[in-house]
């Protein structure tokens, strides 16, 4: 919680200045950025500068395996054709690889031979003391923490910061919905102090407003892909046994059947409507269902709700050059994750009495 504080508060401060000077604020890269080092430093303990990883930088090789990891491959529909790689997808995911495993053989290193023992454990000193436990379930070696490491950073930072930038693209693409939030945030809040985590369940309808962001996009639209263990019949449909299955939450989302203008951005639909976002009603899964539903929910909501929150209460957002609300460009890029296609800028003015 400290942590999450602290780095929202340099971002804070950071766009305060851009609020002095007028200036346009790339509210895609500063998210982004924000939920890099926020990933960090709950993995690794500290931020590390781009140079420190690879001469592309951090957030670029992870944008650069996540884009080639959804990519359409041939070999995942044409079997016998699999191991030659002819888009040589393989052969830039194994160069990708490689970087990363030489960064996290560095930062394990750096943690073995540390010799402060008054820092803070992170999630690398707490998978470290599992290495050659007696007591462990499970045997743990430096494949497994860098394996998880992984997963948790690809887990972690893309999803998070996107799920940001699409809120604010549609909080400033509708005025009304944006002063709505900041009326509940006085109301809650007041203008003499920041949001803190604590607030976050008094926000009913900023809550209304990230559960709309997530049913128009979602940040992962199919998912993380599924296989049957057994052969099942769902609807009258025979699913035979290891057949991979995929789920387009995306098209869910926008379903007619579920959903009223479900092209459209509208917050109030989910008044006095009991619709989870953790996968017990179907027709809104963000975060998937089940056993196999997103272990990092709890996390991820929480950053989702605090970042938007802050940035919301402390500043009013308008459009650069004049640009009217109804012109923002919404477009979507493909990846594993659906990030703007174009930066969001935007310029900020300070609110708050602090």
């Amino acid at each position: 919680m400290d942590m999450r504080r602290e780095e929202l508060a340099l971002l804070i401060q950071n766009i305060k200045e851009a609020a002095r000077e007028r200036v346009a604020v790339d509210l895609s890269a500063k998210v982004s950025s924000l939920s890099a080092d926020m990933s960090c430093r709950m993995v690794f303990g500290k931020k590390y500068m781009d140079k420190e990883f690879d001469e592309r930088g951090f957030k670029a090789v992870i944008h650069d395996g996540m884009r080639i990891t959804a990519s359409f491959n041939l070999g995942d529909y044409i079997r016998p054709i699999a191991p030659l790689d002819l888009q040589g997808l393989r052969k830039r995911l194994k160069a990708i690889s490689k970087v990363f495993d030489d960064f996290f053989e560095k930062i394990i290193d750096e943690h073995v031979q540390s010799q402060d023992k008054n820092k803070v454990k992170d999630f690398v000193d707490v998978m470290l003391e599992f290495v050659g436990s007696e007591e462990a379930e499970c045997k743990i070696g430096r494949d497994n923490i860098k394996a998880i490491i992984l997963d948790m950073l690809m887990g972690s930072m893309d999803t998070s910061a996107t799920s940001i930038e699409w809120g604010l693209s549609e909080v400033i693409k509708h005025p009304g919905v944006m002063r709505k939030v900041q009326k509940e945030l006085v109301e809650k809040v007041g203008l003499d102090r920041v949001v803190e985590e604590s607030d976050l369940e008094r926000l009913e309808y900023l809550d209304m407003v990230i559960k709309e962001t997530l049913r128009l996009h979602h940040v992962a639209p199919l998912l993380v892909p599924h296989e049957s263990t057994e052969d099942c019949t769902i609807l009258g449909f025979l699913i035979p046994r290891k057949t991979r299955v995929i789920i387009n939450a995306w098209a869910i989302g926008r379903d007619p059947s579920a959903w009223t203008e479900p092209d459209k951005f509208f917050p109030e639909r989910f008044m006095g409507v009991d619709i989870d976002l953790r996968g017990h009603d179907f027709q809104l899964i963000p975060f998937g269902s089940g056993r196999r539903g997103c272990p990092g929910l709890q996390l991820g909501l929480t950053v989702v709700r605090l970042v938007l929150a802050q940035l919301l209460h402390c500043f009013d957002w308008q459009l650069p050059n004049d640009m009217l609300p109804s012109q923002l460009d919404m477009t979507e890029e493909f990846s594993l994750v659906t990030p703007r296609a174009t930066p969001l800028l935007a310029i900020p003015t300070y609110r708050l009495h602090i």
